[in-house]
């Protein structure tokens, strides 16, 4: 099983793209948990989603304490929310951030494998202004999913929200960070 813990703030889509994530996974046969934590539910206030992705059913029903992948969309919340506390030494921390692996793992002491991306610059760039797709994108490739099917999903889910023009600058920004972190394998 793998676990999965996302850091950011109410408003930036943590909890969006978990959901995102579980979909995607259920595409490939899985069985999936996705669940969000709030603190005081306000815009900008810390927020915490999981997800839980297994070969067998998932049996556990609590937070994820020790995830294999941690993701902290928001920079800020580095020293403040603790992402890499009880991260597996193995796993990887995916960091949305201008700094790089070294700067990132002295900020955290961090020792495993550690994935930086401008996620912001490129929402900016893709027309979104959204870092959590970018995001996605990330742990998608991390876990080693098949482009195709992480495409699809944010097609599927997002399609009937969004016009076609901004579900293709989606579709760009999570094409972005997946290659931006395509290469390391956290999983499978």
């Amino acid at each position: 099983m793998k676990e999965i813990r996302w850091h950011g703030r109410g408003g930036q889509g943590a909890k969006t793209v978990s959901q995102i994530l579980a979909q995607i996974n259920l595409r490939e046969g899985k069985h999936v948990q996705a669940f969000p934590e709030y603190g005081p539910e306000r815009s900008g206030a810390p927020v915490r989603a999981y997800n839980r992705i297994a070969d067998e059913e998932i049996v556990i029903h609590s937070g994820v304490y020790s995830p294999d992948i941690a993701v902290v969309v928001d920079e800020t919340l580095l020293e403040s929310e603790k992402p890499a506390d009880g991260l597996k030494p193995d796993g990887v921390l995916i960091v949305n951030t201008t700094c790089s692996k070294d700067e990132i793992r002295k900020r955290t002491g961090f020792r495993g494998t550690i994935v930086v991306l401008d996620a912001d610059r490129i929402a900016r760039e893709a027309g979104t202004g959204f870092a959590n797709v970018p995001m996605l994108g990330a742990v998608a490739a991390v876990l080693g999913t098949e482009w195709k099917l992480a495409e699809e999903e944010l097609r599927e889910t997002m399609g009937e929200k969004l016009s076609h023009e901004v579900l293709e600058k989606n579709v760009a920004a999570l094409r972005a960070g997946y290659e931006a972190a395509k290469g390391v394998r956290g999983g499978r």
